[in-house]
């Protein structure tokens, strides 16, 4: 009975852990141009996404190498005000709801 007892407690912090995970049900997708710097992108994430320079210059290596990157996970009223200070900035960006 006690093995069976253990089983249950892993199985439930199994949940609980699925379910912190998928907290923060979107993402911030900033895209790739041909207009804006790196440098302008980098301090934009710095500024608005409170990203540290060396964050925010991975992100932009992967923007321009791969089209765009969820540069930041949260809730949708969060990532909303984000989203248009980046547009602000003449850079695109979307949110999108991240799948389960």
């Amino acid at each position: 009975m006690h093995s069976y007892l253990e089983q249950t407690d892993t199985e439930l912090d199994e949940d609980v852990l699925v379910e912190t995970l998928h907290e923060d049900p979107c993402q911030l997708i900033v895209w790739n141009d041909e207009v804006n710097t790196f440098e302008w992108v980098i301090d934009t994430l710095v500024d608005i996404c409170k990203h540290s320079t060396e964050q925010a210059e991975q992100c932009a290596l992967i923007i321009h190498t791969q089209g765009k990157y969820a540069v930041k996970y949260g809730a949708y009223d969060t990532l909303k005000v984000m989203c248009d200070a980046i547009t602000e900035r003449g850079i695109s960006a979307t949110i999108e709801v991240t799948t389960t």
